[in-house]
């Protein structure tokens, strides 16, 4: 896979040197344009026995003699018929992207709330779709914006691969089970390093143009390489170090606020998700994004260009952020965490025998690691994946780990749930035997304390040349107070439940003592 002879044969593909290795190719197999749909040129294709070896071979062949496929048209439950790019469709039709079929969108939410079935597949075609509508109603408003095909396909490039580095049960992977794996294993956390599943995207994006022979296609389709891969890897990672995009002058510098806009959180990759898990999760929601594109213009401030709201829209803006909220709500139920905790300690006993740490900066293993993992264990006669199997046929038979209690604590400016009082409660529980587990729960409008309206930009409808930011008693309705809030939540996860009683009396005494209250649940009465 190294050579750069020019040379090519079954035995040795390489992307570098690519136009003269397929020229070489056709010239050998007198291959032409006429015999691509023949059964001798799939013949010579299959001659290689890698299937990315072949994807490689088909797109060079193919872009060598310009051949160009059509649209197509995929039928989606939340925004109907969408007329994808041929580009975007050879993308999709790769093994890295076609993975996310087995990713499920909610993680362990599907083991409480059972429409919640949908993966990140459908959900990456729907941010890109909604990337390119959002860009053609501005450049349709706005045709000074100068907005090209070219920025138009790399934008919806950058909405189709922004999830390629999900790992299994998305947001549990790395939320739940990265944090626990480099806890316990030292070795296992200089491996991950600071591993994020963006920067996963970034390599698995890196990867599938590789591997699959994608340089060519884009080129055909008019990118310009290398520059436009960097510009899509910009818009799905976020800035370099230094906090400046480089990719686009400071007139396209809204392109990067469609997709992951790192300033406000208000972006296509949420206008799609809010719909989609509403409606398999059975939630109404009041947001509509169509709308929102209406009244969506791009101003100048600061010497870049922004993309700014009308400012009649920040009650939108709020109840979007409130079915954010009404999602997570979900996510985190206290069953639906209960289960994320089973998955995640069952792939941590599994560790040992899978060996899934070694995945993280792999991306051939990677793209071999989705949720199917949670059937490879379950179905295991091995002795090393006994622990792990016994925890996944628990959750199986809904013998699930039981919510001691939950409790916020009283609010007072400054002050935040700590490591030292996890810490305490911890101690006090670890007396009574068993296996219990302590979790902060955090709820947020997506920027942790901050509004995220303050870090967005309006405009009035008699003046729609000049941005502005909103203050509070500029705006109508009923904002909220607070943008963020943390639940402490404990859980007992041994089977024996003989002991349990004790554990919750313990947590409630506790609790008014360190300056929480406790929510929800029954009270266990004090002994006499």
């Amino acid at each position: 896979m190294a050579s750069t002879s020019g040379q090519m044969s079954e035995e040795n593909l390489t992307t570098e040197g690519w136009g003269k290795q397929v020229a070489n190719f056709i010239k050998e197999k007198r291959i032409c344009k006429a015999k691509l749909k023949t059964s001798s040129y799939h013949y010579h294709l299959n001659k290689f026995k890698k299937r990315p070896d072949r994807l490689w071979l088909n797109n060079s062949i193919r872009a060598h003699f310009k051949i160009k496929n059509g649209p197509k048209v995929f039928n989606d439950p939340i925004h109907g018929t969408m007329e994808i790019h041929p580009l975007l469709v050879t993308i999709i039709d790769t093994p890295q992207f076609q993975r996310l079929r087995h990713i499920k969108q909610l993680g362990g939410t599907y083991y409480v709330f059972p429409g919640a079935s949908h993966n990140r597949f459908e959900h990456s075609i729907g941010v890109s779709h909604l990337a390119g509508e959002f860009l053609k109603t501005l450049k349709s408003n706005q045709p000074e914006l100068n907005i090209t095909e070219r920025d138009i396909l790399c934008v919806q490039i950058a909405g189709l691969c922004h999830d390629l580095g999900h790992g299994p049960f998305s947001h549990l992977f790395d939320d739940m089970f990265t944090p626990k794996l480099k806890q316990h294993n030292p070795a296992a956390a200089q491996i991950i390093g600071d591993w994020t599943h963006e920067k996963a995207s970034l390599l698995m994006f890196d990867h599938m143009v590789d591997v699959n022979g994608l340089e060519p296609v884009m080129e055909q389709y008019g990118l310009e390489l290398p520059d436009d891969c960097e510009f899509i890897k910009e818009m799905i990672g976020g800035p370099p170090d230094d906090g400046q995009y480089v990719c686009r002058p400071n007139d396209k510098a809204f392109l990067y606020e469609i997709v992951a806009n790192k300033t406000n959180g208000i972006d296509v990759d949420k206008f799609d998700y809010f719909a989609r898990d509403c409606y398999h999760l059975g939630i109404k929601a009041n947001f509509d994004h169509r709308r929102l594109f209406m009244f969506s213009r791009v101003m100048k401030v600061d010497g870049k260009m922004h993309i700014c709201f009308r400012d009649k829209e920040v009650n939108n803006l709020y109840d979007m952020f409130h079915t954010r909220i009404c999602i997570h709500r979900a996510c985190k139920h206290k069953v639906t965490m209960s289960i994320q905790m089973m998955i995640t300690d069952a792939l941590l006993k599994a560790d040992v025998q899978l060996h899934l740490s070694t995945a993280f900066h792999n991306p051939e293993a990677y793209t071999k690691l989705t949720d199917q993992v949670f059937e490879e264990i379950l179905r295991s006669t091995s002795y090393r994946l006994k622990e792990a199997r016994e925890i996944l046929e628990r959750l199986v038979c809904r013998d699930l780990y039981k919510l001691v209690g939950e409790a916020k604590l009283k609010h007072q400016p400054g002050r935040e749930i700590s490591q030292g009082m996890i810490g305490s409660l911890e101690e006090e529980l670890e007396g009574l035997g068993g296996d219990t587990e302590v979790i902060v729960v955090p709820f947020d409008y997506g920027m942790n304390d901050d509004d995220p309206i303050a870090n967005s930009y309006f405009y009035r409808k008699n003046n729609g040349d000049q941005a502005f930011k909103m203050s509070p008693d500029q705006m109508s309705g009923l904002p909220p107070q607070r943008f963020s809030e943390k639940i402490l939540r404990v859980y007992w996860k041994s089977p024996d439940v003989d002991r349990l009683e004790d554990v919750k009396r313990q947590f409630q005494t506790w609790c008014p003592r360190n300056g929480f209250q406790l929510l929800f649940g029954d009270r266990v009465q004090p002994e006499a």
